[in-house]
């Protein structure tokens, strides 16, 4: 039997690494099913929709440095959009496959065509449409060089007849090379910002998800600066630890007023690998430099005095040699004091009393905090689930920290921890889910029992949409069309042959945790928390304030006055810190 295309897209694969593919087989994709079926080293993973395919193999990329998903004719590609956006911003390099039906018809409106080139290209640094055998075989490598080179997504149109086709000879490369090049700037750009750092007393770092590998050059920097470190939510989970005595907690919407006050004070920010997006909470009067890999980012955010081109590990390093020791630890032991008290407030926000069916989240994310491992790999939901694990989820020895941090979507904490657990089966996997998420994509627990993948799924079931409810007051709206009717997720999940537990008073919540964090398999542990349970970000401005008010006045004027008494009480110890 001749080499067919199907059977060299497998081979590339291989080749780049990749272990799985996530894909709903069917009409023009067959021949790649059959090819990784007969070729027998990359494992198919049947998924219940593309989308959850896609967020699995964001996650493969995030944690083995490559992931692959594909979608069939029209529909079937379509429902990977959401995912590879997802992908794309995060930066993770994904090859996705779009199958598509058979050239001769495209171009005809014909059953289940697509554009595949205007359709993936705002989601993608890479997208081309292979017409032929020869043009698939460029694709694939070309395809594959951008993904990991560029660290994005990389989007191949595929049609069923060339798949099937026999491959053809090309002058070109098959392979593909990962490269680790240094990168740091230039002699008198080091020069100028190490002179900059120098003539500054009261600095501050802030770290995003580029100082996952300089975790150690950026404790020695902020050691020699006496400087205190926040960090973005994507950063959070490599410093945020007891024993970072530099530490003073995020900012931005989920982070906390240290983090915010001592951004505010520094005379010198550095912001270290972070393409923070919440401008608002940046400072406007005091010098800003900013160091990353992507210089294109530099400056879109805030405004950035200095800026350099480098990978923040490569920097440091050279940086080290280059800079004063400080001794002066004023502003750093007042942001440290200031910390503690933050920290003291959210552990008594834990000890609160909770009803039935109105557990405290917040308790909730300290006991997983506490009893999952140290080196715990936590996927979360966008919404109010990351809210609670952005304030009591800690660093620990190795532990990981992901989610929709980019992109900001829905329902991506289950099908992340596919891709999380088929990665890392020697490590725990927690998704930490909003019942809101977890409802959009709930066919793909069936995935999890299919491939006995142990991931716990922690279900936070406030019976509403959370933050659309907290975005919804402060702008001066009644909240409405937020509550959730749900299904019993627990009997869900045990219909799917998962282990799972219901989860209705505060003092069955540790032992149910550490029952269902033992447990061999799967997992799901549904926990009625508090609807009424909202947090407040560290800069609150005062139209937000008579936003809330005035939304609480009309809820009252519609009859609802039961649910403004409520939400009083229910956050109370938030509203006390506004005045």
């Amino acid at each position: 039997m001749s080499k067919k295309v199907a059977d060299l897209l497998v081979e590339n694969l291989v080749n780049a690494g990749v272990k799985r593919l996530y894909a709903v087989t069917g009409d023009s994709l067959n021949p790649i099913n059959d090819a990784v079926r007969r070729d027998g080293r990359i494992r198919w993973i049947h998924v219940r929709h593309e989308e959850a395919g896609a967020y699995a193999a964001s996650m493969d990329a995030e944690l083995d440095g490559i992931g692959c998903c594909m979608g069939s004719s029209g529909p079937g590609h379509v429902h990977l959009i959401n995912g590879l956006y997802d992908a794309n911003r995060s930066g993770n390099p994904v090859i996705a496959i779009a199958s598509t039906i058979n050239t001769d018809k495209l171009g005809t409106d014909n059953f289940q065509e697509t554009n595949v080139v205007k359709l993936f290209d705002d989601c993608s640094i890479y997208c081309f449409m292979a017409n032929t055998p020869q043009q698939a075989a460029h694709a694939f490598q070309t395809g594959i060089q951008h993904a990991i080179e560029k660290r994005g997504v990389a989007v191949v149109g595929l049609p069923g007849d060339v798949a099937a086709a026999d491959a053809q000879e090309i002058t070109t490369s098959h392979k593909n090379y990962n490269t680790c090049a240094r990168l740091i700037p230039g002699k008198l750009e080091m020069e100028e910002l190490a002179q900059v750092i120098d003539s500054h007393k009261k600095i501050m770092l802030f770290c995003g998800y580029g100082c996952k590998d300089a975790q150690g050059e950026v404790m020695q920097l902020s050691e020699k600066l006496q400087a205190p470190m926040g960090f973005s939510f994507r950063g959070k989970i490599f410093f945020d630890k007891s024993s970072n005595p530099f530490a003073v907690g995020l900012n931005g919407l989920l982070g906390n007023k240290s983090g915010f006050k001592a951004m505010q004070e520094a005379d010198l920010l550095l912001l270290l690998g972070t393409d923070f997006p919440y401008s608002d909470f940046l400072p406007e009067k005091n010098t800003i430099i900013q160091i990353d890999d992507k210089p294109q980012r530099i400056g879109r955010r805030a405004k950035v005095d200095y800026g350099y081109a480098g990978k923040i590990k490569d920097t440091i390093e050279a940086l080290l040699p280059m800079i004063e020791e400080k001794t002066d630890k004023d502003f750093l032991n007042e942001m440290r004091k200031l910390h503690e008290q933050q920290e003291e407030k959210y552990a008594s926000y834990v000890k609160a009393k909770s009803s039935e069916k109105n557990i405290h989240p917040e308790f909730v994310a300290a006991v997983v905090d506490e009893v999952a491992a140290d080196d715990a790999i936590f996927t979360v939901d966008t919404g109010m689930s990351a809210v609670w694990a952005a304030r009591y989820l800690k660093g620990r020895r190795d532990r990981y920290l992901t989610g929709s941090f980019n992109h900001g979507s829905m329902a991506n904490a289950m099908p992340m921890a596919i891709g999380a657990g088929l990665s890392r089966p020697d490590r725990q996997v927690i998704a930490l889910c909003g019942d809101g998420g977890i409802s959009m994509l709930l066919g793909d627990l069936m995935t999890i029992s299919q491939y006995d993948i142990p991931v716990k799924i922690v279900v936070f079931n406030n019976r509403s949409l959370g933050m659309v409810k907290l975005e919804m007051n402060v702008a001066g709206y009644p909240d409405w069309q937020t509550d959730m009717e749900n299904p019993d997720f627990a009997q869900v999940a045990q219909a799917m042959n998962i282990a799972s537990w219901n989860v209705e008073q505060c003092e069955n919540v540790e032992p149910t945790l550490k029952k269902a964090f033992a447990h061999k398999g799967p997992a799901l542990i549904n926990i009625f928390t508090d609807p009424e349970a909202l947090a407040m970000p560290p800069k609150v401005s005062f139209e937000q304030v008579k936003g809330f008010a005035t939304s609480m006045g009309k809820m009252m004027l519609n009859g609802q006055s039961a649910e403004v008494i409520d939400t009083a009480k229910s956050n109370l110890k938030y509203l006390r810190e506004l005045f």
